[in-house]
């Protein structure tokens, strides 16, 4: 078996840190995928579920803004959500204009799944890191984010 280091393609020559971005995202968010179609869920679909575990019946607007999605995101991802039985969305009594999203029983048995995803995700990647190189990657990682964030945000979508 061959276990030389791939050689690095023209981008990742040329652009190492946000190459590094891509292919870590690429590869967390295929097996996250995985992990989540074993629960019925597309990636992103668990993120929602969890913020309304920990806090139900938001409305869709604050769902976006936690997530940093699109309302137009978040309202797709909520119908089909719906259609699958995990959310409900209900007219606030107070603006009928907004939509509240509350998890439905079987979005809450989700919760337990979605958790082992996680759980999994995080354990392979830290596999490779020790403590003091954990607290190097989440500073280095938090700075990145904020120049990202800076930049402008895009909505990484479903």
């Amino acid at each position: 078996m061959d276990r030389r280091a791939p050689v690095a393609n023209t981008l990742e020559s040329r652009f190492p840190v946000s190459y590094s971005i891509y292919a870590m995202a690429r590869v967390q968010r295929a097996l996250a995928a995985t992990g989540l179609a074993d629960l019925g869920l597309f990636p992103a679909q668990e993120i929602l579920l969890t913020e309304l575990d920990g806090d139900d019946g938001r409305s869709q607007k604050a769902l976006a803004e936690t997530m940093g999605i699109s309302h137009v995101t978040v309202a797709k991802m909520t119908a089909r959500l719906e259609r699958a039985g995990l959310v409900a969305r209900r007219t606030s009594s107070t603006d009928r204009r907004v939509s509240l999203v509350f998890l439905t029983p079987a979005g809450r048995s989700a919760q337990e799944g979605i958790r082992a995803v996680w759980a999994g995700l995080e354990a392979i990647v830290n596999r490779e890191l020790d403590p003091q190189a954990k607290q190097d990657y989440l500073a280095g990682a938090a700075k990145i984010r904020r120049a990202l964030d800076a930049s402008g945000s895009g909505d990484a979508g479903e």
